[in-house]
């Protein structure tokens, strides 16, 4: 496939050029760059809001929206006069001559102008390719630092490329879920003009820092309940009891709630992050029949910070799949002395930075769940799924990975469960920021061609569950487990 990709020549990034390479690595493509004249389509005074950003929360150095001066520019071709297959518009400037042309919109507006409209909106990001006005791959794209418009713009740039990538690749992603609480969409190219979307200052950027300097935050908490008639998947709500909050000391937080039952009771393993060392560990306390009894002790520390203990029984024994992507791996433990004792015995998969992966069992096979952070980007909106006929595997990637690129819906939230024959995930709604809301999701396909669900029910912290987040949802025996956060004062 011959390829022109259309750049406005004031706006060109280093995300194009690494846009170019990964296009130009794909197999019979050959990808040539057509940069525009024409005036910078970016707010003004948004490269002056970028610095004050990066001292004020002591960003590194821009990569991906880093200009390039002309010293820099990419030693791609210009087009040729001979034809070619397909125009990909990036700048919203580029005129078809009797080939195919894509654009890209973010929330309805034409490339970088319309994402740092979207941004300065705190608007959750969809990302579309667009031919001839219809949509042909989306993507809800995400961050983990929510309201910081530079990092922010970071991490959706990576994951464009992502998107555009894997759609002439593979012409994938999948569709986009519809979700519960989400509007009609606008018609294209009706959205506010960008001047008005733009006049917001970077005063609550600083005063997001002030606060952060003041308090630990986040600060997770763990809840439980006992459960009195259905749980979260029957209810669809917050339960009329509440939750009971899992006490800490206020210098470690819990999080990642995973309980488990055996002959010898219920056990709750839990992320453990003492603010002092910066660095998460696993712990477990027991369960009686009123609650914990005692407070979680440390069963598990790495070399690297861990999280999600997604823990199981087969076999006769007991395992655990930890968060573990700073090694840049999906790793197996076994328990030798439960509930600690733990012992590698595996490496699932490796070479990427996989969250909070997930093991689901569907008709003898086995199914391992992550989002998976592609070269940048956030950590939460790109959903990968492996393949194994054992739990140990081998494991094989899914040929259509990313499944699934979606803020909303993509990256796991807890154990899946069955429920009258169909598979129900929980996922994290991260369009306000990380893990600030659960979505219920029910699996509609899973096999070796591809992945559909969707989104049924949304909830949120409320009356019954105070505070900014709602991240995760677990069960085991009478006992139902979610988490959030808070904030502690960094001199407690």
């Amino acid at each position: 496939m011959r390829i022109v990709v259309h750049v406005n020549e004031t706006d060109l990034r280093r995300w194009h050029v690494l846009l170019l390479e990964r296009l130009a690595a794909l197999p019979s493509c050959t990808v040539r760059l057509a940069l525009s004249d024409a005036p910078s389509r970016a707010p003004d005074g948004i490269e002056a809001l970028f610095r004050l950003e990066s001292v004020v929360h002591g960003l590194p150095a821009p990569r991906l929206s880093a200009r390039l001066g002309p010293a820099e520019r990419p030693m791609f071709p210009a087009p040729e006069a001979t034809p070619h297959d397909l125009d990909i518009d990036l700048c919203g400037e580029a005129v078809p001559e009797g080939t195919r042309l894509w654009r890209l919109d973010f929330n309805g507006a034409a490339g970088e102008a319309g994402l740092l409209s979207a941004i300065l909106a705190d608007e959750t990001i969809l990302a579309e390719l667009i031919e001839d006005g219809r949509s042909l791959a989306q993507g809800r794209l995400g961050t983990e630092y929510p309201g910081v418009a530079l990092a922010t713009f970071e991490d959706v740039l990576a994951r464009t490329v992502t998107l555009i990538v894997a759609y002439v690749e593979k012409g994938g992603p999948g569709a986009l879920p519809r979700l519960p609480d989400e509007a009609p969409r606008a018609i294209r190219g009706a959205g506010r003009p960008l001047a008005q979307r733009a006049l917001r200052t970077t005063a609550g950027a600083v005063l997001r820092r002030i606060y952060r300097l003041c308090y630990r935050t986040p600060h997770w908490r763990v809840g439980w309940r006992r459960i009195e008639g259905g749980d979260l998947f029957d209810l669809k709500a917050h339960p009329e009891t509440g939750w009971t909050d899992l006490p800490d000391d206020g210098k470690r937080f819990y999080a990642d709630p995973f309980p488990v039952e055996t002959a010898g009771g219920l056990t709750l393993f839990v992320e453990d992050y003492v603010h002092a060392l910066g660095k998460g560990l696993i712990s477990a306390v027991a369960f009686g029949p009123d609650g914990p009894l005692g407070a979680p002790v440390p069963v598990m520390e790495q070399d690297c910070h861990l999280s999600y203990p997604f823990v199981f029984e087969r076999e006769g024994q007991m395992w655990m799949i930890p968060e573990t992507n700073q090694r840049g791996t999906i790793e197996l433990f076994r328990a030798t002395a439960f509930p600690g004792g733990w012992v590698r015995e595996a490496v699932l998969v490796s070479g990427l930075s996989a969250s909070d992966a997930t093991l689901a069992e569907k008709d003898g096979v086995f199914w391992l769940f992550a989002t998976v952070r592609d070269g940048g980007g956030a950590f939460s909106d790109a959903l990968h799924l492996w393949s194994a006929p054992d739990f140990r595997g081998p494991w094989t990637a899914h040929p259509a990975n990313p499944v699934l690129v979606d803020i909303a819906s993509a990256r796991p939230a807890g154990r899946m469960v069955w429920r009258d024959g169909t598979l129900w995930r929980p996922v994290q709604d991260c369009r306000r920021g990380y893990g600030t809301a659960l979505g219920l999701a029910k699996v509609l396909r899973l096999d070796g061609e591809g992945f559909e669900q969707s989104v049924e029910t949304i909830l949120t912290p409320g009356p019954r569950w105070p505070g900014r987040r709602m991240h995760s949802l677990n069960r085991a025996g009478p006992f139902e487990f979610i988490d959030g956060s808070g904030t502690a004062p960094r001199w407690s």
